[in-house]
């Protein structure tokens, strides 16, 4: 089974730490991610969702350091669901993303044009997976617990 999220957007605002009794950081801030179509008229449309992202430990800190409201940010994570009662004691509900993986995309001083060196890379994937780029016929080689397996790759890119 999967529970993976991945979302390119900008921050609704800086990014709310909290030092917890145990010594941990939590941090929480909204990313708003845009989706863009043309309605029967022809009209550009846009589409906002804002999807509630969660940090913990040194996520929180760097969360902290590098993060501002409008930064454009890359983050991977799960979905997870949570219930609670409210000060008058009325269930709510809440759907956030717990990140365990922030980059920021924004070009850095001195750095190159574009996404720089911030989009995640090869050595961000989890340890004991490498992928290599192949053109679009052919197949794809991953490494998979230190063995490696061909996977037949269809997609168009």
């Amino acid at each position: 089974m999967v529970n993976k999220v991945t979302l390119i957007g900008n921050l609704g605002r800086d990014p709310e730490i909290r030092h917890l009794e145990n010594g941990s950081m939590v941090g929480k801030f909204p990313v708003a991610t845009n989706e863009n179509y043309r309605d029967k008229s022809g009209e550009w449309q846009t589409i906002t969702e804002w999807h509630d992202v969660v940090v913990w430990r040194s996520l929180a800190e760097r969360a902290e350091r590098s993060l501002k409201k409008g930064s454009l940010v890359y983050i991977e994570g799960k979905l997870t669901h949570r219930k609670y009662q409210d000060k008058d004691g009325i269930d709510r509900y809440v759907t956030e993303v717990v990140a365990n993986t922030i980059k920021p995309l924004e070009k850095r001083e001195g750095g190159n044009s574009g996404y720089g060196g911030s989009f995640p890379s090869s050595e961000d994937a989890p340890q004991g997976i490498s992928y290599e780029l192949k053109d679009k016929t052919s197949t794809a080689t991953q490494e998979v617990g230190g063995g490696e397996e061909e996977v037949d790759d269809d997609l168009p890119f």
